[in-house]
């Protein structure tokens, strides 16, 4: 049965009310499916680009694996999984549960608890994914004494990609960028020496300057600065800093449409030769590879978001199962495919993101991505991502981009914002 309380309070409050606002709750229950026990069903965020092609790869070999079991794979929405999260809480709270949905585990996993199903035994131990993933991927999957999802990718979130181009015209050197006092410098020169757009940006959804004030606040103040934010403790003159820096930067070097688009079309700018740099997990390199005409090494390359060399800062993806499965059988089959080898090494590759199997060869890996699964076997730091579900509580993290889109789309309040923030996480 589920637990309607419990789900009534975990519902994102910005994506729920937007939701029914729009009329969108009805709309998006139905092209997720009605369920009423049709069968194996899987929900998924992935509407587009290098998540379409690496779902889309996903699903069609598992079905050739799996001949006998007829499955819908329906896309909901995108841009942070806020109309997938939509469905899912509606359909949840309905009793109409889906066979499984593709989420973020960790504290995210808060939002549905009470209706998750156990997958240790017949999964997680039937085929051995314990001694084979990653140790804090298992702990993240882990949840209130279950083990309700399994991973399927990681995303490093501390990356500053670059235009090749746009750098040399400016006389930069990336690799010599040690801070956030460093980029900055080199934001200017871009602005005066080039017609590059510096920084590119997206600030329509207000985790892209969440996550962007994260990078920075480690890059000053350090990655122990940052998880005593988190765990409620945070250094206030050191966060308005970085809100400060966060500020000269959305103010002085992004571009002009920002505040109408995402990180997808901010993204497309370094590849239209228009912008000169971009910070975001490295799903870009999903996007950038997909362009045989923008290449990595020659149109663009990467480097660790000044100020945080040797950490990864960790994102996890997973597909998540609830109780009261429609189709139990074979969901247990698609939750085991989604922990393979074969299925992580053919969606990572196409995603962008790197599998959590600790036994991959990485020669089956792209070079850049061969490079991110090295980091993530072996970096100094592994905090976990604050705007995609890992640091916090599903309302703590929604009041925290509440802080940044309340305070911080311009105008601007560093302090108010700051404020904000710190209350979001002691709540």
């Amino acid at each position: 049965m589920v637990d309607h309380d419990k789900l009534g309070n975990d519902i994102d409050r910005r994506t729920y009310l937007s939701g029914i606002a729009a009329g969108a709750a009805a709309g998006l229950a139905g092209c997720a499916g009605d369920g009423n026990g049709s069968g194996f069903e899987v929900l998924h965020g992935w509407t587009g680009g290098d998540g379409a092609d690496a779902i889309n790869t996903l699903t069609s070999a598992f079905e050739e694996e799996h001949p006998d079991i007829e499955g819908n794979f329906e896309a909901v929405g995108g841009d942070g999984n806020v109309e997938l999260n939509t469905a899912i809480l509606q359909r949840l709270t309905n009793e109409n549960p889906m066979s499984s949905f593709a989420n973020w585990p960790g504290n995210n996993l808060q939002r549905y608890e009470g209706v998750l199903m156990d997958l240790e035994e017949d999964v997680w131990e039937a085929d051995g994914l314990k001694e084979n993933i990653q140790d804090r991927a298992v702990e993240l999957c882990t949840f209130n004494g279950q083990m309700p999802a399994v991973p399927v990718g990681s995303h490093r979130m501390n990356n500053l990609f670059y235009n090749t181009a746009a750098f040399d015209e400016a006389g930069i050197d990336a690799e010599e960028l040690d801070s956030t006092s460093d980029l900055l410098d080199a934001l200017e020169t871009i602005d005066q020496e080039t017609d590059y757009v510096p920084f590119a940006h997206g600030m329509r959804s207000a985790f892209l300057g969440l996550q962007t004030w994260v990078q920075i606040f480690s890059s000053q103040s350090g990655v122990d600065a940052y998880m005593d934010f988190i765990e409620g403790d945070g250094d206030r003159d050191a966060m308005i800093d970085a809100l400060e820096t966060l500020q000269e930067i959305q103010e002085n070097y992004i571009n002009d449409d920002a505040s109408s688009i995402g990180y997808t079309q901010a993204a497309q700018k370094l590849i239209a030769d228009e912008a000169a740099c971009i910070h975001g997990g490295n799903w870009q390199y999903g996007m950038y590879r997909a362009d045989d005409d923008f290449n990595y090494g020659e149109e663009w390359d990467w480097i660790p978001f000044p100020g945080t060399e040797g950490v990864y800062f960790y994102h996890l993806d997973a597909f998540v199962t609830p109780d009261d499965n429609p189709s139990p059988d074979e969901t247990v089959e698609w939750q085991k495919f989604v922990g393979t080898a074969e299925a992580q090494v053919e969606f990572n590759n196409l995603k962008g993101s790197v599998p959590l199997r600790t036994d991959i060869d990485p020669d089956e890996l792209t070079d850049f991505l061969a490079m991110t699964y090295e980091d993530l076997l072996d970096s100094e730091e592994y905090p976990p991502t604050l705007a995609h579900g890992l640091a916090v509580e599903p309302q703590q993290q929604n009041n925290c981009e509440g802080a940044i889109g309340d305070h911080f789309m311009d105008p601007y309040d560093p302090e108010a914002a700051a404020d904000a923030l710190l209350e979001a996480v002691s709540q």
